[in-house]
């Protein structure tokens, strides 16, 4: 690995870091998971602490830091909403600069971006970016650790986005590629299409590294020739019921099912950030399923459990490139 010095840095959003600085990690994340998979301890950030601030919850995103925490040696504590007083009690400000006094670091996972970049205004230690609305930086590393696994390579790979791309994974995905030189395509109708501004500056950035950034309202033109099909869940949690019906009436023909797959071509993967409704095996799942009609909605279960799903993998990548970013900023030796 090349000698790139990321220690002290935030970790908010892929725009703020170059292609050669995402690589790093990237690159330092594959080493870890070596060393993990080896049994080779790797606890080279003992007695500094973690705050992990999660106002909104999580499976992977909780687990990859605590355990990535453990794994360098470090304590972490586990702040909720319900044992949180941020923007409630006390303004983001003094938070940041009361939990700079007793951690070395602090993981945010919430709502607007504005938060996490007010965080670490006020913040004397690196804070990293769980997930925001726009944003989600942790899960696009550890999508390139997968990629890198499967391909050996960015050059040449593109990623079709099905779905709602206006929200953290589709602009997140954009801004990935538009950094790393690797194509995206947003398969999606026109208003599900990421923010204008965000695509200028990924339109300009592409300028520099030959990304190629396309839309498409055709999902099956938009995944020809794609090494990678991603999708996400098209109705977050707490939505009420007439977004359901206006997603899944609206985003029916961007479903990844065997169709899209093979029209992707030979080697494509699939990939999701999880959790996925590919059956009815959850509460939310089968509440909605019955109300709605459907057994599966952005991902067929033929799809997600198929030889081309690294669904798991990539899960798994979650905590070897939260590690990285922990390390890297924190200055692990």
């Amino acid at each position: 690995m090349g000698a790139v010095d990321l220690k002290g840095r935030d970790f908010l959003k892929l725009l703020d870091y170059t292609p050669e600085e995402i690589r790093y990690l990237v690159e330092l994340a594959a080493a870890y998971k070596k060393k993990k998979h080896e049994g080779i301890l790797h606890d080279d950030l003992r007695g500094k602490n973690v705050a992990l601030i999660f106002e909104k919850t999580s499976t992977r995103t909780r687990c990859s830091f605590e355990v990535a925490a453990h794994d360098l040696g470090m304590g972490s504590t586990y702040l909720d909403p319900s044992a949180s007083q941020i923007s409630k009690k006390e303004s983001i400000a003094d938070t940041a600069r009361v939990l700079s006094g007793m951690f070395d670091g602090i993981e945010y996972r919430g709502y607007g971006q504005e938060i996490v970049e007010e965080l670490a205004k006020y913040a004397s230690v690196p804070v990293w970016n769980g997930l925001t609305n726009e944003f989600h930086p942790t899960q696009m590393l550890a999508d390139l650790l997968t990629i890198q696994e499967c391909f050996g390579t960015f050059e040449g790979i593109k990623v079709a986005y099905m779905g709602d791309a206006r929200y953290n994974m589709g602009n997140s995905w954009m801004v990935t590629c538009a950094k790393m030189g690797m194509e995206f395509a947003a398969c999606a109708p026109e208003s599900y299409w990421p923010d204008r501004d965000l695509v200028a500056t990924c339109q300009e950035l592409a300028k520099e590294t030959g990304a190629r950034i396309g839309f498409y309202e055709d999902a099956m033109e938009g995944v020809r020739g794609a090494n990678v099909v991603y999708t996400d869940v098209w109705v977050s949690m707490g939505e009420p019921d007439e977004v359901w019906k206006e997603r899944i009436d609206r985003l029916s023909p961007y479903q990844v099912n065997r169709k899209i797959m093979e029209q992707a071509g030979d080697g494509a993967v699939f990939m999701h950030c999880l959790p996925a409704y590919h059956d009815l095996k959850t509460q939310i799942g089968k509440e909605k399923g019955e109300q709605f009609g459907f057994t599966e909605l952005e991902v067929t279960d033929e799809v997600f459990e198929s030889e081309c799903s690294v669904v798991f993998q990539e899960a798994e990548n979650r905590m070897h490139t939260i590690k990285a970013v922990m390390a890297a900023t924190l200055g692990a030796d």
